[in-house]
């Protein structure tokens, strides 16, 4: 008996969401160029079957750095959209990130490891922290001359931030992600007293996956 539509639809998903997985996971080990084989092998699918969703390993990589990308900001969008002070807002999302890279290792290492695409990215962290620091400009909260030179700083430190955390694991996430947050404040205007009370504001829930 033929599968119906609809689940010949919900197969591909199940298998292109596979091979989106198991290129993120390569690209966490720093293999951001595993043979196209080696991606279907751990998505555990037919070499044949990857060109039903992808037309060569260079689309599914940027696919899956772009997925890593908006799973994260998709999240942060979801905890800061209460705020109304967009200078909290954005150093809310930054803190989170910060401590994103120890509560998600693998998605942490995917965006590492191709921390370029954090600048030109359509979507996910750059085009948030763009949005963020661009409300907060026009708030006057945030004194800004060149938005692209604070997107470079914002990103610059959270690269910086995440490689730093997975080379000294003992070090703590979160005291690091909030002083970070702090200088990156005080970069772009805020007085010392201001930068440290808005990085000692509550934080919500972080999820456990």
């Amino acid at each position: 008996m033929a599968d119906s539509p609809n689940r010949l639809e919900l197969r591909k998903a199940r298998t292109r969401a596979a091979l989106i997985q198991a290129a993120q996971q390569l690209i966490a080990e720093g293999q951001a160029h595993a043979p196209i084989a080696a991606i279907t092998e751990a998505a555990d699918v037919g070499l044949g079957t990857f060109y039903n969703h992808f037309e060569s390993r260079e689309q599914l990589v940027e696919v899956a750095v772009l997925d890593a990308l908006d799973v994260q900001g998709a999240f942060l969008d979801d905890v800061t959209s209460d705020l109304e002070d967009p200078a909290a807002r954005f150093a809310q999302a930054f803190r989170l990130t910060g401590r994103f890279h120890r509560l998600n290792p693998q998605l942490s290492r995917v965006l590492l490891n191709t921390g370029i695409k954090l600048m030109s990215a359509p979507t996910g962290l750059a085009h948030r922290a763009r949005r963020d620091l661009q409300g907060a400009a026009d708030a006057g909260r945030f004194t800004i001359p060149d938005l692209d030179v604070a997107l470079a700083l914002t990103a610059g430190a959270a690269l910086a931030l995440g490689q730093l955390l997975h080379d000294q694991p003992d070090r703590d996430a979160a005291v690091t992600t909030d002083a970070v947050t702090t200088d990156l404040l005080r970069a772009f205007g805020l007085p010392d007293s201001e930068a440290r009370h808005l990085t000692s504001l509550p934080l919500p829930a972080l999820p456990t996956k």
